[in-house]
């Protein structure tokens, strides 16, 4: 991850005290036989991290911090300077997975285009243009995701190419995957951490850098 200061601490300091954004989504998952060579491709790894999962520092880190990550939660966006300065303190013993949790209206379609992203090798200039402007596209009674693809493409997204794969069983199968992770874990608000498999013992931003220290002290 680059540049720790992208985004106004300021806005940090006002979100950081939400509670987090709550599951109301009902939808359930699909599943098909037919699909289930691509499943046994991205079934390995375990609930917290799947061979697929974004992850941002080297894989010999000591500590592992897993967030259950949603596109167009504004509490996410308050802590991903937080999560990218703990990196940058820590580069060689921290590393960080994402997973999706798409709780709000139109995150998945702004997760497939993520992917899309990562497939162009540009998902972090993406990811973090989303993450910038998100007040611009991600209301969440009505998400304007034709500003998302705006903001998505303004980054460095080729429209065309990612809409050709965006929807491909690969890309189903790894958002159906992180549903039933989240299932299984509890998973109800984003973001969720968990510190070495820890879960927070509560909600905010101190809490999560003492338990990284306390798993980096063992």
């Amino acid at each position: 991850m680059q540049n720790r200061n992208i985004f106004n601490l300021g806005c940090l300091l006002l979100l950081i005290s939400l509670s987090g954004c709550t599951d109301t989504s009902k939808e359930e998952i699909p599943s098909s036989d037919s699909d289930s060579e691509i499943h046994e491709n991205i079934i390995g790894g375990d609930v917290y991290e799947r061979p697929y999962s974004p992850s941002f520092g080297v894989t010999s880190a000591k500590v592992t911090i897993v967030e259950f990550f949603d596109p167009g939660c504004e509490s996410c966006r308050a802590f991903y300077p937080l999560v990218k300065d703990i990196l940058s303190r820590h580069p060689e013993d921290v590393r960080v997975v994402l997973r999706y949790a798409t709780f709000h209206e139109g995150s998945e379609t702004v997760v497939r285009m993520l992917e899309a992203a990562r497939i162009q090798n540009i998902f972090i200039p993406v990811l973090e243009s989303l993450l910038k402007d998100q007040q611009l596209w991600a209301s969440h009674h009505k998400p304007d995701i034709n500003k998302a693809w705006d903001i998505a493409e303004a980054a460095g997204l080729n429209l065309v190419s990612a809409k050709e794969v965006m929807y491909s069983k690969e890309i189903d199968q790894l958002i159906a995957q992180d549903k039933d992770d989240i299932r299984s874990l509890k998973v109800k608000k984003t973001p969720t951490f968990f510190v070495n498999k820890n879960p927070l013992p509560y909600f905010g931003q101190k809490p999560l850098y003492d338990l990284v220290i306390s798993e980096l002290k063992k």
